[in-house]
């Protein structure tokens, strides 16, 4: 099995066997800590106090990958603090590889408070001015770790600002480069960017070089405080139905793209590639918390792919590796927290015995 960076027909193909890899899953962007109240549906200010928790996308989906039995890597900065450490242990304890770190003296490890109040609505306040995550250096980035990768997977929050965007871009052409597959999960965070416009602008900056995007029609006012309720894809298409196949195939799919997933929570996902599309089934649980849903998701798509690159050639060996990535979704949302929460192949399985993906 190899992995293609570029049009399948250039004559300059890029692969990687297996042995050079190792089925290696490199995972860059931001690791924080969320605080949660110890008090459901009240405010940050009625909180009577706080729990803290790991959080991050790309931190999460390493930590998934590994608790499926994966090998992934994560890189990215914290500060030279309590947190930042803590954080590292944690990564570590979950098996994954820490070695690409790094840690700021001068500035802290990014926190997030953040509650579901009573009326069903998100509210967030951030301490970033500027964090840690936001300032690591392309000179800081270990290039041979992510070499090594077969896939490198991030998200947008980590082209926000300097330095850290072109830390981003000069890690993304590194994995190129290597003929690692590049795979992008936007996760969208407006209050994060200075204007919706450059959320928008910024997020699609890097769109035509992915491999493999995962975009979500989940509303994302219901993580996110925002004027108007949108999903992604209306964000992403200025306003255009979410829910429309045209629409995702002519405004979000590219020619260097293999594969395109549309998340839909409960519901299932959709997929998208140049030969067919279709969508998979939800696999129906209590949520108790959504948190870490789609991180879940993405990590069990991962860990399908590192060990068979080419399974979105195959439509019947891409419908089962999506059944069990929303295996990992459902299974997440049963817990609270993010890290927690992720599953276990076993348990993956046993959830999905009986399941289909029809």
């Amino acid at each position: 099995n190899c992995a293609y960076v570029g049009s399948p027909t250039s004559l300059s193909m890029k692969k990687k066997s297996v042995q050079e890899n190792d089925h290696l899953v490199v995972c860059f962007g931001e690791l924080l800590i969320d605080f949660v109240p110890t008090a459901s549906g009240v405010s940050l200010a009625e909180a009577p106090g706080f729990k803290k928790a790991p959080g991050g996308a790309p931190a999460n989906v390493a930590v998934g990958i590994a608790r499926l039995g994966g090998s992934s890597a994560f890189i990215g900065k914290v500060g030279a603090d309590e947190f930042g450490y803590m954080l590292a242990d944690i990564l570590k304890q979950n098996n994954v590889d820490n070695s690409g770190m790094r840690f700021d003296t001068h500035a802290r490890t990014a926190l997030a408070f953040v509650t579901l109040k009573a009326d069903g609505e998100r509210e967030f306040m951030f301490f970033r001015n500027p964090s840690a995550d936001m300032l690591l250096t392309e000179a800081e980035l270990d290039k041979n770790l992510i070499q090594k990768a077969r896939i490198f997977h991030y998200g947008s929050i980590s082209l926000i600002a300097e330095p850290c965007r072109s830390a981003h871009l000069a890690a993304m052409e590194t994995a190129k480069n290597a003929g690692c597959i590049l795979s992008y999960d936007p996760n969208l965070r407006l209050p994060l960017w200075p204007s919706a416009e450059a959320a928008r602008e910024g997020i699609l900056s890097i769109w035509d070089q992915a491999d493999i995007i995962k975009a979500s029609t989940i509303d994302i006012n219901y993580y996110v405080l925002i004027p108007v309720s949108e999903d992604e894809i209306t964000f992403l298409t200025n306003g255009e139905d979410a829910y429309d196949d045209n629409v995702v195939m002519t405004k979000l799919f590219h020619s260097n793209l293999k594969l395109l997933l549309v998340t839909e929570g409960g519901d299932g996902c959709r997929y998208y590639t140049k030969n067919f599309h279709g969508r998979v089934n939800g696999v129906k649980v209590t949520a108790v918390d959504t948190t870490g849903a789609g991180d879940a998701f993405v990590g069990g798509l991962l860990n399908s792919m590192a060990s068979d690159p080419d399974i979105y050639m195959d439509e019947k060996i891409l419908r089962d590796a999506l059944l069990f990535a929303n295996g990992c979704g459902a299974i997440t949302v049963t817990e609270k927290g993010a890290i927690p929460a992720l599953p276990t192949k076993e348990a993956v399985l046993k959830i999905l015995d009986g399941a289909t993906a029809n």
